[in-house]
């Protein structure tokens, strides 16, 4: 599992890691595996794990008042899970992250990805540049969020994240919009259609 995240970090950050850092880089990660609809987070405790998805898929979600769910985020195969706020706040979580497949990942602390930023040039230039496209990712949900049509956010989220569509479940990706699913799948028809 650890070459995967071995070529992750190399192709994020363009360079070639020496062999001390790959060393450092693996005995700071820990395997493990999640069953699907096992849970790697439950809402009102900390967020322990900065996790990388290996292979599986994930969410992020929170459930309200009258036990409706809300997702705020999807990870596959390379993407990273976690209450990010929660991880590095050590504060309760406002949400629960589970497997909606079986997973594999690759799981660290924040007190073990503390000591790795300090320690590997690597691990600096991977943190910047995940920091950099979450926050762009968060910018563009926000801005489909408030701006974009039902319409408009079906056909982005099918050119931006096509395999959400083809490989979860509708209610979840619908949840994920904002929308039920059954505006959702009205909408694919139309479009479909066109």
């Amino acid at each position: 599992m650890f070459d995967i995240l071995r070529q992750y970090i190399e192709q994020m950050t363009a360079s070639a890691l020496p062999e001390e850092e790959v060393q450092l880089i693996r005995n700071s990660f820990t395997e493990k595996k999640l069953r699907r609809k096992q849970f790697l987070l439950h809402e009102g405790t900390v967020c322990k794990y900065m996790s990388f998805v290996v292979k599986g898929a994930m969410r992020l979600y929170s459930i309200d008042e009258k036990g409706n769910e809300h997702v705020v985020r999807f990870g596959l195969e390379g993407w990273w899970m976690s209450d990010r706020e929660s991880f590095t706040m050590l504060t309760p979580s406002r949400y629960n992250i589970d497997a909606i497949e079986d997973c594999d990942l690759l799981i660290i602390t924040n007190e073990a990805l503390t000591r790795l930023r300090h320690a590997s040039p690597a691990m600096t230039c991977l943190s910047l540049v995940l920091d950099e496209r979450h926050y762009f990712a968060t910018q563009k949900r926000i801005e489909s969020s408030i701006s974009y049509t039902a319409e408009e956010k079906v056909l982005h989220l099918m050119n931006t994240y096509p395999q959400f569509l083809q490989r979860l479940p509708q209610n979840m990706v619908a949840s994920y919009l904002g929308l039920t699913p059954e505006t959702l799948s009205r909408i694919r028809k139309q479009i479909q259609a066109k």
